[in-house]
């Protein structure tokens, strides 16, 4: 059969793999089911003109340092791809007035610090972080195939002998509580690493969580960050018009209710009605939604059994707020950091994600509060402010509230007392916050998912990544690669190894996998 590459969802995956299948002369045809491209990463005006806010995603360091980029980083710059470098990465705001921040100032980094011993421990982290990056950052980029991850894995054994090698294997399955015990005396420090955790899905006392705080620190202390020039969007625009500028389409509003296949081989979709043939698809959908278009069954008792029980991370409720001037933080530093994450202690994150996953709305849910105007001022009008907020982690089903205030079990009446929750806990650390606030978008998990329905019940990782539902195991154990039991079919996206962020692996790897 001939036809089209066909790509189903137009987010980041979505459109690296038909941008880079253009490149190599294959013909790509992208439906999008919503109004525009991008999924996770699009940039709209959600409160007032002018305020131009990242529905999802805003840090694009992982685009920016992905294989793909690495490819095709000219090209995109000839489309408009343009990044603005941010010096100070993170901070920590704990009790109020005290912080701990991160930037690529090693002096300015080390004086938030209050244990000597720490500061030292941070210098050595970062003598070996080359070597130890290599290996992890090596696994990240390695396709969960046989070929590919054997020859890591070799490489790797012979650079490092067996006990190093045994080292980062421990260090893989090690939680973030244990790592940072075992590493850092300081509890502040603990707290503000152990917060990176949380952004996919691994609590303080969850194995296999270390490895995110450990890549969030030292990257940030020895790369900074980067966002995207006047939005995360501008990364959306420039792959779609690289798609386009190949011979390639991009069609929004063209909903996929049907994957086509017969005899064990995918031979097309219908969207909108039409029966659409193609050569092979590449599908960018939560597990669920794939085995909806397929007809509930591939044939392959395990792969479906292992589909149906994926599990889904807790949700996320975002806030956007335009602000008259930056937040006035009381520890007035914090208006350096493009992101600042508000949580008193390593124990509260705890205690946070164990209130969520019992469906109770948290006492003080974690916040990651984005400030992408202090670094890029095109995003909103001449001395005004965007503000980014997640609040992490909360239940998509609410059965109660940890705090015995909210009476309210759905979101369309549980969302105005949380946003008041929110505000409250940003006040604390910034008096006087609430008067900058010129308008405000609240959005819930189950709006999120209704704006995406890969971010199921708000999961905007597409997916827990738990060691049970990581590397080989990611999604199902003998379909880490991508592929699925039909032929010609493939899975993309964050659900799929190397799993959430917006460095499209996944979107990537399988691409280049197509002869």
């Amino acid at each position: 059969m001939s036809g089209p590459v066909l790509i189903i969802g137009a987010g980041i995956n979505g459109l690296v793999a038909a941008a880079d299948l253009a490149t190599r002369g294959f013909k790509v045809r992208v439906l999008e089911q919503g109004p525009t491209p991008g999924g996770a990463v699009r940039t709209e005006e959600l409160t007032l003109p002018g305020f131009r806010h990242d529905v999802a995603a805003m840090n694009l360091s992982m685009f920016a340092g992905s294989a793909f980029m690495a490819k095709h980083g000219k090209e995109m710059a000839s489309h408009g791809m343009e990044f603005v470098p941010i010096p100070r990465p993170f901070a920590q705001a704990m009790e109020p007035g005290d912080y701990l921040g991160v930037s690529t100032d090693v002096d300015e980094t080390l004086a938030t610090f209050a244990s000597d011993a720490d500061k030292q421990t941070w210098r050595d982290l970062m003598a070996e972080f080359p070597e130890r990056a290599g290996i992890v950052g090596g696994l990240l980029g390695t396709p969960m195939r046989r070929g590919p991850l054997a020859k890591f894995l070799w490489k790797t054994w012979r650079a490092q002998g067996t006990d190093k090698s045994l080292d980062v294997a421990r260090f893989l399955m090690t939680s973030p509580r244990t790592w940072l015990e075992e590493t850092f005396e300081d509890p502040r420090l603990r707290t503000a690493l152990s917060t990176w955790g949380l952004h996919l899905d691994f609590a303080p006392d969850i194995a296999g969580g270390a490895i995110f705080p450990y890549l969030e620190a030292m990257a940030g202390q020895t790369m900074g960050m980067v966002i995207g020039k006047g939005g995360a969007d501008v990364a959306t625009r420039a792959l779609v018009k690289m798609i386009e500028a190949r011979g390639g389409a991009v069609e929004c509003d063209s909903e996929v209710t049907e994957i086509l296949h017969d005899k064990g081989s995918v031979i097309g979709v219908v969207a909108n009605g039409t029966r659409i043939s193609g050569s092979a698809v590449l599908a960018g959908l939560a597990p669920k939604h794939l085995m909806r278009l397929i007809g509930g069954a591939s044939g392959d008792t395990r792969f479906d059994r292992g589909m149906s029980k994926f599990q889904h991370a807790p949700g996320t409720m975002m806030l956007h707020l335009a602000l008259d001037r930056p937040v006035p933080w009381k520890a007035d530093k914090l208006g350096d950091f493009a992101y600042v994450h508000v949580g008193r202690s390593i124990d509260t994150a705890a205690r946070t994600y164990a209130q969520a996953k019992a469906g109770l709305l948290p006492d003080t849910p974690l916040l990651v509060v984005g400030q992408p105007t202090l670094f890029d001022p095109s995003r909103a009008p001449d001395g005004k402010h965007v503000l980014w907020v997640q609040a992490r982690v909360v239940p998509a089903e609410i059965t109660g509230d940890a705090k015995g205030e909210i009476t309210a079990t759905d979101w369309d009446t549980a969302k105005a007392p949380m946003t008041e929750r929110v505000l409250d806990l940003i006040e604390e650390q910034a008096p006087g916050f609430r008067q900058t606030i010129l308008g405000q978008t609240a959005v819930s998990p189950l709006d999120l998912e209704a704006g995406n329905p890969n971010l199921v019940g708000g999961d905007q990782i597409c997916g827990s990544h738990h060691l049970t539902q990581n590397f080989l195991f990611r999604p199902v154990r003998g379909f880490a690669d991508g592929r699925t039991p039909i032929d010609g079919l493939h899975m993309i996206g964050a659900a799929c190894w190397p799993g959430a962020g917006t460095g499209a692996g996944s979107g990537f790897f399988t691409a280049q996998a197509m002869k």
